[in-house]
């Protein structure tokens, strides 16, 4: 059986040399480390030119999700989260029993009078 075809496999054809001077050049750019609270740390690139108030202080690290910040010695801890919270403990934290009772006699009083059982 003879073989055929181009003496370079799996290259395109019209494929030129790899490097910079076909597909541009890199942009300047500055490593920064981010330690989480297990001792982990993430390395994030950023370009040179950017602001350093630009980069953030605290990130979420990818292998663990804790916050995780610039301070090998220091890394910020986990923020405490609150509980869920429903429909109902939101209104009560704005209303006071009394503006209840209130805001409920006057709905009943409303439903009253579109179904025509006022009574006086």
């Amino acid at each position: 059986m003879a073989s055929g075809g181009s003496a370079i496999r799996g290259s395109r054809v019209g494929a030129g040399p790899m490097g910079e001077q076909d597909r541009g050049y890199h942009a300047d750019r500055i490593q920064v480390s981010y330690w989480d609270e297990l001792g982990n740390e993430t390395v994030r690139n950023f370009a040179a030119n950017l602001p350093a108030d630009e980069i953030p202080d605290i990130i979420d690290s990818p292998s663990t999700g804790l916050p995780a910040g610039r301070d090998k010695a220091n890394p910020p801890s986990v923020a405490k989260l609150e509980p869920y919270k429903t429909h109902l403990a939101y209104v009560k934290e704005r209303r006071t029993e009394e503006e209840a009772a209130g805001l409920l006699d006057e709905a009943l009083e409303q439903l009253r009078v579109r179904r025509g059982k006022v009574t006086s």
